[in-house]
């Protein structure tokens, strides 16, 4: 019996549906300093489907912000594959990887990195701007309700307290509905009460929007909170493991 059209378009759909959104398969980076070379990456493999969410923990220095790097397409791995998105970065020019982390890619860094000369709103209509979304102030209005900041608009950077800073740096990072949201040590800088405001933001979000998030961070509390705990150790997977208790509700 042949299939026809329409049996393989739904074997396709269904395909792309169960392909992993993310695939790091013995990925390397090498990277030269005056000392000589340095190998930050040794070997890190890494699989995510689309809505999961994944901790990285590790030492400092282990290497778990350079992996986000080379994820975001910020730097390139000497060797091994990086698939996102049914896209293969190494193949990739540098102006096809600035399109592909507008179109797929939210990054929360540790230290906001807003831009100070524009508003809140401005900041989080940036992307959608660059997409050339015609409704760029519109959806970055109601991502900004969203995080509780809909009474701050017009209030730049320097007049926002650091949590309200890091949670207009969350709507800026979702705002074009990423496939992957990679999110460093986005407490880091917050106390722990504030701290916790932007996690649930963050995690809220990303349940709503349906998005796979990456998430690096020193806090065992909140690494079991994601679907997995992966471990980076001196520039390799240490550890992959399962949070079975967050599956029971603990």
């Amino acid at each position: 019996m042949f299939e026809n059209a329409s049996s393989r378009s739904s074997l396709h759909a269904a395909g792309e549906k169960d392909r992993p959104l993310v695939t790091l398969a013995d990925v390397h980076l090498k990277l030269d300093s005056q000392a000589g070379e340095v190998n930050i990456l040794r070997g890190v493999n890494l699989t995510m489907r689309r809505g999961e969410t994944v901790a990285v923990v590790g030492p400092s220095g282990s290497g778990k912000s350079t992996m986000m790097m080379v994820l975001a397409g910020l730097e390139r791995a000497t060797s091994g594959r990086v698939e996102v998105a049914g896209h293969d970065l190494g193949t990739m020019s540098e102006d096809e990887l600035a399109v592909f982390r507008r179109d797929h890619v939210g990054i929360v860094f540790q230290s906001f990195h807003l831009v100070p000369t524009m508003t809140a709103i401005e900041n989080v209509a940036i992307p959608l701007e660059l997409a050339g979304r015609r409704d760029a102030f519109d959806r970055a209005r109601e991502d900004l309700e969203l995080v509780g900041l809909g009474h701050r608009l017009d209030h730049y950077p320097g007049q926002l307290s650091g949590g309200e800073q890091q949670r207009v740096a969350v709507a800026r990072a979702f705002a074009a509905e990423p496939a992957l949201l990679l999110a460093d040590e986005p407490t880091g800088n917050l106390d722990g009460a504030t701290g916790s405001r932007v996690i649930e933001v963050l995690f809220d979000l990303s349940a709503q929007r349906g998005a796979t998030l990456l998430l690096i961070t020193h806090d065992p509390a909140l690494a079991e909170r994601c679907d997995r705990i992966v471990g980076i150790a001196d520039g390799r997977t240490a550890e992959d493991r399962r949070v079975e208790a967050r599956v029971a509700g603990a």
